[in-house]
């Protein structure tokens, strides 16, 4: 089923690790990213987005996250947009390599992504431990909560020849917002036809929205 995963669903809209985690190493003002390695860019997004902070741990201890997030809200503080940018790399303890072959090849801000779009209920309890369940915990200490459907599309662009190193970038939005609830537009098991078009105007608005910048 085309559909948000437990815990990918509920992102949109800490946790268990008894080790000390790393400060943030990248730096954010105002609506500005900067990332100095792994890699070094620079990302704007529009100044309508508030900074909720930023998260590091050892992610399932297996890799160093470090996951930064900004939401629109609307006046009852319901989330109607947001977008994660995600730096990890999986700790020296393992051999992992990232592996998104069954994602879309696409090219986004001049380089080599994969990109997935999916939506869901926004209600199903994220994976504990899960970089879902951080932001679903970000979002709700800030005192905004999610709406009841979303939607979202994730890119990522591995960043070494190992593929042991990622930047990933979600951009989500209230599902409601497109006259939809998750039942309403699936057909079955699978999205109805519908989707495609709400798919569309979803990732032309993640791609246009944000400005990233590579040195």
């Amino acid at each position: 089923m085309k559909r948000l995963l437990p815990g990918l669903c509920a992102i949109l809209f800490v946790v268990s690790s008894t080790a000390i985690a790393a400060p943030p190493e990248r730096q954010v003002k105002g609506n500005h990213l900067i990332s100095r390695s792994d890699p070094a860019v620079a990302i704007t997004l529009p100044r309508s987005f508030k900074y909720l902070g930023a998260e590091r741990w050892d992610l399932y201890d297996i890799a160093d996250c470090e996951l930064h997030l900004f939401i629109e809200a609307d006046r009852h503080k319901v989330v109607k947009s947001l977008y994660w940018i995600q730096f990890e790399g999986y700790l020296t303890s393992n051999t992992h390599i990232y592996d998104y072959s069954k994602d879309t090849p696409v090219t986004f801000a001049g380089q080599p992504f994969w990109q997935r779009a999916r939506f869901g209920p926004s209600n199903e309890a994220p994976r504990a431990g899960s970089d879902g369940e951080r932001v679903r915990q970000m979002v709700e200490r800030a005192g905004y909560q999610l709406p009841p459907h979303s939607m979202n599309v994730r890119l990522v662009r591995v960043l070494d020849a190992a593929r042991r190193k990622e930047l990933m970038v979600i951009y989500g939005e209230d599902l409601g917002r497109q006259g939809y609830t998750t039942e309403q537009l699936m057909d079955g098991e699978k999205p109805g036809p519908a989707w495609a078009g709400i798919e569309k105007g979803l990732i032309e608005r993640a791609r246009s929205r944000i400005r990233i910048s590579w040195p």
